[in-house]
């Protein structure tokens, strides 16, 4: 489980996350949802030890990323491209990862066919699409065979076969009782995907629960999203 407690960020004189508390639960996919510049970035940076909170906490399983024993077997994390060096191959960047973190050899090969990418792992990556270098990021996350995956908008730069088979891939992840959590500012794909949602506005929490409960009335999420974030424009008036 994700937990995060009355998590606040503040730069400067600027409040960049206002004491956001929510939890990510195993065996669902949870969507965190918010127009870009809300703190969704923030918030996973923190969760990942990447950044500090001003005061709260982000536990995975209980505790912050730092103190994690073997953190890449508990969580996986994709963020925006795949953090591999241009002139190294798809495979090569993978073995690098699986060495500096002590894991099987063996793992590199069944993650590429995994996220569908055996074919080019010879290639280097600047070679690579930006669906290509999305899917390398996914592989990367999944040497470990970690419980937890989170995924910074990941269907960037994928086509529309490509977004099916991780809407899939990330239903079969929860179905076995992983847990997962997305951050999107799509409504449409995010609809197809996840079982929960958390809805971030200017660095507050300003919707969240089952998909069905969001919705609503409303025609779609997307309708129940603009409901949200403009009640919570109105409120802070």
């Amino acid at each position: 489980m994700l937990t995060i407690n009355q998590l606040t960020k503040r730069r400067g004189s600027v409040d960049i996350l206002k004491g956001l508390s929510f939890e990510v639960k195993p065996g669902r996919v949870t969507g965190f949802l918010g127009p870009n510049g809300a703190g969704k970035s923030s918030t996973l940076r923190i969760l990942l030890g990447l950044d500090y909170a001003t005061s709260g906490t982000a536990l995975i399983q209980g505790m912050p990323y730092a103190k994690l024993p073997r953190p890449l077997t508990t969580v996986g994390a994709v963020f925006e491209g795949s953090g591999a060096h241009r002139l190294r191959t798809g495979r090569a960047h993978l073995h690098w990862i699986a060495k500096a973190a002590r894991l099987p050899r063996t793992r590199v090969d069944e993650v590429l066919e995994l996220v569908g990418l055996t074919h080019a792992a010879s290639k280097k990556v600047g070679q690579y699409s930006l669906g290509m270098a999305r899917r390398l990021g996914l592989a990367a996350a999944l040497l470990g065979d970690p419980d937890i995956l989170i995924l910074d908008e990941p269907t960037n730069g994928l086509d529309p076969e490509g977004i099916r088979w991780l809407r899939l891939f990330l239903r079969e992840r929860a179905a076995s009782g992983r847990t997962v959590l997305l951050s999107s500012h799509l409504m449409g794909e995010t609809a197809e995907t996840v079982d929960d949602i958390v809805i971030i506005h200017q660095g507050r929490i300003v919707s969240s629960g089952t998909l069905a409960e969001i919705v609503g009335t409303h025609r779609s999420l997307e309708d129940a999203f603009f409901a949200a974030t403009a009640q919570s424009r109105g409120d802070q008036r």
